[in-house]
């Protein structure tokens, strides 16, 4: 479900004596010792609340002192929650928040520039893996996508917050970003041209809602599928659909199944 693991991002600018963590991730001694030894670590961002990006963040605090800010409250320590819009000058980076929500409500990306100018006045360091290396960086900004747009594959619409709807929304707000934008997900390799991504995931989300309401007529269900219990009517659905994936990823399928029969319903 984490492909090769989920990436911790050190963020600073050329010079700058502190950083900032993006996404702690699980809590492992060994890598939250590396990101620490990283610092001075001046803030820690939560891209979202799953536990493969926050069950660090408590660790990481103890080690290092710095706040952990995230768009839900709840995954705040000692730092105020995040909101769309809002930008950061921290490390000597630029840091703006991107509302980003449906694989989860409190879902959050983050694009990173130079402070002033909106040029790459920093880099990223990716420490998905211990002593991962440096992740590209070019002369314009880059996003950090979290769990909405990945290295591989496509996002689940996560249960029980996930949204179709706002999803849709945030592939648009994304997809602004512009043509050849450097993304950095926080699970898989590196994005080359996020827009060209984004326009991807769309077309797929389309086209699993089109088999999902030719699953509907099959099964002989109104298109909007109202007056079905949608559970039952989710389980049915991800046996047409999803017939030929990987057994392991049909839990995540449902998930986004729920979500598109949510959709259609208009709910």
């Amino acid at each position: 479900m984490t492909l090769d693991g989920t990436r911790s991002y050190v963020l600073r600018a050329p010079g700058a004596a502190g950083c900032v963590v993006v996404d702690p991730g699980p809590d492992l001694d060994d890598h939250l010792d590396a990101l620490a030894g990283a610092g001075p670590v001046e803030l820690v961002l939560i891209t979202h609340r799953h536990p493969d990006h926050t069950a660090g963040s408590a660790g990481l605090r103890e080690r290092t002192g710095a706040p952990v800010r995230a768009r839900d409250p709840e995954f705040c320590l000692g730092g105020e929650p995040l909101h769309g819009g809002e930008v950061l000058d921290v490390a000597g980076v630029r840091v703006e928040v991107l509302a980003t929500p449906g694989h989860t409500r409190d879902s959050v990306s983050f694009v990173v520039s130079g402070p002033r100018t909106g040029r790459a006045g920093g880099h990223a360091q990716r420490a998905g893996k211990p002593g991962g290396g440096p992740a590209p960086s070019g002369p314009e900004a880059v996003v950090l996508t979290g769990d909405t747009v990945l290295g591989q594959g496509t996002t689940v619409i996560a249960e029980p917050d996930g949204s179709l709807r706002d999803f849709f929304e945030s592939l648009d707000l994304l997809e602004a970003a512009g043509d050849e934008t450097l993304g950095l997900p926080a699970h898989g390799e590196p994005i080359g041209d996020l827009a060209a991504a984004v326009r991807i995931y769309r077309a797929h989300r389309i086209e699993r809602l089109e088999q999902v309401c030719e699953a509907l007529e099959r099964l002989g269900v109104p298109d909007d599928g109202r007056g079905s219990d949608i559970s039952e009517l989710a389980d049915a659905v991800v046996g047409i659909v999803y017939a030929d994936v990987d057994p392991r990823v049909l839990g995540a399928a449902r998930q986004s199944v729920l979500a598109q029969l949510r959709y259609v319903r208009g709910e």
